[in-house]
C-alpha cells in the first residue's frame, strides 16, 4: 500500500510539473524580430484603425481626436466576470510607453504580459496573432506617437477560478492557433487580403461567431452569429447565408464606408464604431473585406435570428 502511495504522489508530481509547462505563458523567438525595417506610420495609423484599437481602449464616450487618447476604462462584462480596457497610451506608467516592441509582440500575438503572465483572452489576441511582424512594427511605431494619459483603468473584477490566470495556458492550448480559420482553393491576391484583415487585425469573429462554454469560439460556426457582448440582442450572421444574403460586394463595401445598408437603414450599437474605423481604410481593404466575407462558408444563424440594432 505505502508503494502505491508512493507511485500515485510521483505521477501526480510529473502530472503537475508537465501540466505547469504546458500552461507556461507563450514567447515569440529572437527569428521572429529579425529583418524589420524603421515602422511606416501612414501603414502602422491603418493597421491601427483595422485593428479597433480606439473602440476599446479610448476612454468610453470619446469621439473625434480623443479617440486618440488610449487612456482605457471600458467596461466589458462576459459570463466570466468584468474586464475593463486597459490604458495603452504612450504613458510610460500608466500605459505602455515604457514597453519594447518585444513585449508589445508577445502581448498581441502570445497574450503574454511583460511580467510573463497570461493577458485575459478579453484581449482579442487569438485574433491578433495572425498579424504580421511587419504590420505589427508599423503599428507599434505609430501608436508612440499617439498622446499619453495617466488614467489608470480598474483591475479586472473575476470570481474564482477565473481569476487564476495561468489557467488560461489551458485555454491557449485549445484556442491560440495562427493558421487561418478558411482556406480558399487559388485565392486571389483581394481575397487573401480580406481574410488576413477579417482574422487578423479586424478581429471580425470575436464578436461573429459563437462561442463555447470556456468562452472559445466554434470555428465550424464561422461569423454565423452570436449573442452581442454589450448585453443587447445579438450580432448578426454575416455568412452568405446571414444577413448579407442579398447583399453584393459593392453593398458591404459601402456599408463598412458609410454605415448605410442597401435597405437604408444605418448601423447600429456597436458597430457605429467598427464601421467608423473601417471607413479610414483604404477602400481597396473594404473591398477584400466584402469578397472575403462572400466567400466564406454559408452557415445557419448560430443564434436566433439577428435583430437589426447590430
Amino acid at each position: 500500500m505505502r508503494k502505491l502511495l508512493l507511485a500515485v504522489l510521483v505521477l501526480a508530481v510529473i502530472a503537475a510539473a508537465v501540466m505547469w509547462f504546458l500552461t507556461a505563458p507563450g514567447k515569440l523567438g529572437e527569428s521572429a524580430f529579425a529583418n524589420l525595417s524603421e515602422p511606416d506610420l501612414a501603414r502602422g495609423e491603418e493597421m491601427f484603425w483595422a485593428g479597433g484599437c480606439a473602440s476599446c481602449h479610448a476612454a468610453p464616450g470619446a469621439k473625434g481626436d480623443d479617440k486618440l487618447v488610449l487612456a482605457g476604462g471600458l467596461e466589458i462584462n462576459s459570463d466570466f466576470g468584468t474586464f475593463y480596457a486597459p490604458n495603452i497610451s504612450s504613458d510610460t506608467t500608466a500605459g505602455i510607453g515604457g514597453w519594447t516592441f518585444e513585449q508589445f509582440a508577445n502581448a498581441m500575438k502570445k497574450g503574454t504580459s511583460p511580467e510573463g503572465q497570461h493577458l485575459y483572452p478579453s484581449f482579442p489576441y487569438t485574433s491578433y496573432t495572425r498579424i504580421s511582424m511587419s504590420d505589427l512594427n508599423d503599428l507599434w511605431g505609430y501608436m508612440k506617437t499617439l498622446p499619453a494619459s495617466s488614467n489608470v483603468a480598474p483591475d479586472h473584477a473575476l470570481g474564482f477560478p477565473f481569476n487564476i490566470r495561468r489557467a488560461v495556458g489551458l485555454w491557449n492550448l485549445l484556442y491560440l492557433k495562427d493558421e487561418p480559420v478558411i482556406t480558399f482553393n487559388s485565392p486571389s491576391d483581394r481575397l487573401k487580403r480580406g481574410r488576413y484583415l477579417v482574422e487578423g487585425p479586424g478581429h471580425c469573429g470575436e464578436c461573429h461567431t459563437p462561442r463555447t462554454l470556456i468562452g472559445g469560439l466554434k470555428l465550424g460556426e464561422w461569423l454565423a452569429g452570436a449573442p452581442n457582448p454589450d448585453g443587447k440582442g445579438i450580432i448578426p450572421n454575416v455568412t452568405p447565408d446571414g444577413s448579407i444574403r442579398s447583399w453584393s460586394t459593392g453593398d458591404i463595401s459601402y456599408y463598412l464606408e458609410s454605415g448605410f445598408t442597401p435597405d437604408f437603414d444605418t448601423a447600429g450599437g456597436s458597430m457605429v464604431s467598427v464601421q467608423e474605423n473601417m471607413a479610414k481604410l483604404p477602400a481597396s481593404d473594404r473591398e477584400a473585406i466584402a469578397e472575403y466575407l462572400k466567400a466564406v462558408p454559408a452557415r445557419p444563424n448560430g443564434y436566433p435570428s439577428p435583430s437589426k440594432e447590430n
